[in-house]
């Protein structure tokens, strides 16, 4: 019967989507250009108010977000509830009963688990976006959107997440971060420094997924088991976002913000550093700098702390570790044909199983779910870009530039500098200004930047039962933000 009815709706909407309706509208179909900024929004939505329910669905995930942590609170008390009832005793009845109780816990704690996972919640949003286009859009509408959307990036970031996690890279990668360390003594300080400086600026050449997620491992090892104070907690979290987010622009191939106009506007590698690259760096060291110096006494107290035991590990033969990274090599030359990135990763999935005693069990949990937040978040992107464009394309650039911050944090920075490629007549110095905004503003929030869910989902746990809070997360990335953003902005 429902496959009946949606066949239906498909055939009875089929003429429609065959005479040209799509979603999202394209810009130039509104004939606004002379309207100023409130009106040409007020028109939009008044040809077509689904824009208005596409956004505020968007704006419902985005508060739900903020409440992640609340879900997955409640989550853990319906399991402590659930171990506390222990085995059934007495009559049959009696155990039917406490059987049914059990299952309403069990349901209950991972119907919250779920809906307190940040990397499902655009996933949990996508299914009334969904349903909104089928009732109001039609069936085929719906459709259309969901499959011609790109899934390119989600795809290139699962799989180089799950390759950069490997045991050969991880410990091609701390071996180099060691030597750094070294220089200080080998520390937990010396090492937070050494993973915060040198680790985001291997983005440049590694992709940025892959190093956060190499980053985020060696924090988890050589940080955050030494149990740090909250304060220091989300003071480094804040940098390790922020860091990453603006270590990719050494290139023009690294950070998804860039990857999505250096074609279009024309940037290469000479252009990304020379514009980019070297004031990156500054900010990256100024900004570690002055949260060492700010922050040294609670490292003193740090170091006082049991290190963590570690078992010297089978060194791994260096042509493996090389394979590995030729593995990365093809999934970043191939980044934007998925078919070619899974066709790689299967024949990795090969070699792991071939050299099975140098290496650890692939991990794939983690990367799907950030996978699965990415998609969904690229599925919202699209439905906002009839008020993104009208904004940035408004703007000057230093209030611009502020406004791409801002707005990164509430949408992918991708996303931001991709509709500011589709704004006509954008000056050399506003493109600066947005890639600026959007790099700087990427680690205000999970949803900032592409490679973050992936950062998230690795330290989640040490954070406690509640997880990384949004808001405290934020405030931890509020003064890189400003320090990074015064190196892009006045150097």
């Amino acid at each position: 019967m429902i496959a009946l009815l949606l066949g239906s709706t498909a055939y009875g909407r089929a003429a429609d989507t065959a005479g040209g309706e799509v979603f999202p509208r394209p810009l130039a179909s509104y004939h606004d250009g002379a309207l100023g900024v409130g009106a040409k929004l007020l028109d939009r939505i008044h040809q077509d108010p689904f824009n208005l329910l596409a956004t505020v669905l968007f704006l419902g995930a985005i508060i739900h977000t903020f409440l992640a942590s609340r879900f997955m609170a409640v989550s853990h008390r319906y399991q402590r509830d659930l171990e506390a009832l222990g085995d059934a005793q007495g009559d049959a009845a009696t155990r039917e009963a406490h059987d049914r109780l059990r299952d309403q816990f069990r349901f209950r704690a991972q119907l919250f688990h779920f809906m307190g996972e940040i990397e499902a919640v655009f996933g949990i949003w996508a299914v009334p976006l969904g349903i909104a286009l089928a009732v109001f859009k039609g069936w085929p509408v719906m459709v259309d959107y969901f499959a011609r959307t790109s899934y390119a990036e989600p795809v290139f970031v699962v799989v180089v997440m799950a390759i950069a996690a490997s045991r050969p890279v991880l410990t091609l990668a701390e071996a180099c971060l060691a030597r750094v360390a070294a220089l200080g003594g080998s520390t937990p300080a010396a090492w937070w420094l050494s993973i915060l400086t040198v680790g985001p600026l291997l983005g440049s050449f590694i992709t940025e997924p892959a190093a956060m997620t190499i980053c985020a491992l060696l924090l988890r090892r050589r940080f955050y088991e030494l149990k740090p104070d909250p304060v220091l907690q989300y003071a480094t979290l804040g940098l390790l976002f922020v860091n990453i987010s603006v270590g990719g622009t050494l290139t023009h191939f690294a950070a998804p913000p860039v990857v999505m106009v250096a074609r279009t506007w024309g940037w290469d590698l000479s252009y990304l550093f020379t514009h980019f690259g070297w004031k990156a760096i500054i900010g990256i060291v100024g900004a570690n700098a002055a949260h060492f110096v700010i922050l040294r006494g609670r490292f003193r107290r740090l170091s006082t702390g049991t290190w963590p035991e570690t078992t010297a590990p089978i060194p791994v033969p260096a042509p493996i570790t090389l394979v590995h990274l030729l593995f990365i090599a093809w999934t970043v030359l191939t980044s934007h044909y998925p078919p070619l990135v899974v066709l790689g990763f299967l024949f990795f999935l090969a070699f792991v199983e071939a050299t099975e005693r140098h290496q650890s069990p692939i991990q794939l949990r983690g990367p799907l779910l950030v996978g699965f937040f990415l998609a969904a978040l690229v599925l919202h992107g699209g439905g906002q870009q009839w008020w993104i464009a009208p904004v940035l394309g408004s703007l000057d650039r230093w209030p611009l530039m502020i406004g791409a911050t801002a707005l990164t944090a509430v949408n992918d920075n991708a996303a931001i500098t991709y509709l500011a490629s589709l704004v006509p007549d954008f000056s050399e110095v506003l493109r600066y200004a947005v890639v600026a905004g959007a790099v700087v503003g990427g680690g205000l929030t999970v949803i900032a930047n592409a490679p973050n869910p992936a950062g998230q989902s690795i330290l989640q746990a040490q954070f406690g039962d509640g997880g990384i809070s949004p808001l405290k997360l934020f405030l931890g990335a509020l003064a890189p933000t400003v320090i990074v953003g015064l190196a892009l902005a006045l150097l």
